[in-house]
């Protein structure tokens, strides 16, 4: 057994104003960047000192004798996670998803720094919360992830969803084999393969639009859903196989007939694999679990 005390390892990304003070430099050229398009630095500012206050109150309730780590979000492919560590994700639904990759077990509490502008669904608490649960314990609830493995030993989970097809959404042309172990050859601006989490997503979104679609699965169920994008019927290529479910164990194969397609999970293109001409792709449930306190 570890002697080692527990590390809390927040997680954040940096907010819409250090993005814009890196970009223009001074916040009288960010102003003037905002209102020439209708929007107020005052309102950008507000949001930006929640962020800090709700960083600041995460960090004063770790227990003294606790470690402490921090990792913004664009650095997160290089950060080492320690098996005894508690992620708190401090930030919008999306920053849980973009950390779950990167995880193994450890219990990531999710922190709305500005309760009630979010949707909350992943980050439940606010941060006067934190201190409790660290100290008096807390459960949590396992969510099923998505996994995609490529034939040459690399692989790719996600939260929500894991998108397969050209980092431009250009027509990709490809071979897939449903579960059933049917095969046609597609052309199309992109597979997207969800989970129940991403169920209220970007799978919500394709799925409202998709005559039928088949019923979304819930956060906590082990069944994906996956929809073809755009599939486009011609001589060469069809569109019988666009939509479907993906129980534990089956799989959905897709073999590239393009060159550099792309595989990333959860809107995080910048940790992309890459696909060549032949090249096969496997996606299922994945065997571990985001554990969402």
């Amino acid at each position: 057994m570890s002697s080692l005390s527990p590390r809390v390892v927040v997680v954040s990304r940096r907010s819409e104003l250090d993005e814009l003070l890196a970009r223009h430099g001074t916040r009288g050229a960010a102003g003037y960047f905002l209102k020439q398009r209708g929007r107020d630095l005052d309102e950008v500012t507000a949001r930006h000192e929640a962020l800090r206050s709700a960083l600041v109150e995460v960090g004063g309730a770790v227990p003294a004798d606790w470690r402490r780590g921090h990792v913004e979000r664009t650095d997160l492919p290089r950060f080492l996670f320690a098996p005894e560590d508690i992620v708190v994700a401090v930030g919008q639904d999306g920053l849980v998803a973009n950390v779950a990759k990167y995880l193994d077990g450890q219990p990531v509490i999710g922190v709305d720094p500005e309760p009630g502008r979010n949707a909350g669904v992943l980050v439940r608490h606010p941060a006067a919360a934190v201190g409790g649960l660290l100290r008096g314990g807390f459960r949590a609830q396992g969510r099923t992830m998505v996994v995609a493995r490529l034939d040459d030993g690399q692989e790719l989970s996600g939260l929500n969803e894991i998108y397969i097809g050209h980092a431009g959404h250009q027509s990709a042309r490809y071979v897939i084999a449903a579960p059933d172990g049917s095969r046609e050859r597609q052309s199309s601006s992109g597979l997207i393969v969800g989970t129940g989490t991403g169920a209220t997503g970007w799978c919500a979104s394709i799925a409202r639009e998709r005559a039928g679609a088949p019923p979304l699965p819930g956060p906590g169920e082990a069944v994906l859903c996956w929809f073809v994008r755009e599939a486009w019927p011609s001589p060469a290529t069809g569109v019988r196989h666009v939509a479907g479910l993906l129980a534990p164990g089956r799989e959905l194969e897709l073999t590239s007939e393009s060159e550099r397609l792309v595989v990333f999970a959860d809107g995080l293109e910048s940790d992309a694999l890459e696909l060549s001409w032949g090249q096969r792709v496997r996606v299922s449930v994945a065997d571990r679990k985001l554990h969402l306190v």
